[in-house]
């Protein structure tokens, strides 16, 4: 393809840096997104249910779905979508979280 063909394909990338507090809590909304999916294979819902209760990022990887920011807006179509989520070692004073850095927009 050439790229007047794909000028009208769009990567948006977002990156989130979330703390958990309240694993529990997390954990059990989860469990209740598993419980609700009717295309969730039994094998697939008891290992899913392992993974929500022992870690918090896959709790949050089946609570939040990008492609409901998305779905709904007009005149745009989603093609492709992965996501994933994975603890990190966080310290908002670190310059490597300065994610304002990245995009040139630096506003210190």
């Amino acid at each position: 393809m050439s790229e007047e063909e794909t000028s009208q394909y769009v990567r948006l990338r977002v990156d989130l840096v979330l703390e958990i507090q309240d694993a529990d809590e997390l954990a059990a909304a989860a469990l209740a997104r598993i419980a609700e999916d009717p295309e969730m294979r039994p094998e697939e819902r008891t290992h899913a249910e392992a993974a929500v209760r022992e870690d918090g990022a896959e709790a949050l990887a089946y609570l939040v779905d990008p492609i409901d920011l998305v779905e709904a807006l007009p005149g745009a179509d989603l093609v492709q979508a992965s996501w994933s989520s994975e603890r990190v070692g966080y310290d908002p004073d670190d310059e490597e979280w300065d994610l304002d850095e990245e995009d040139g927009n630096d506003e210190d």
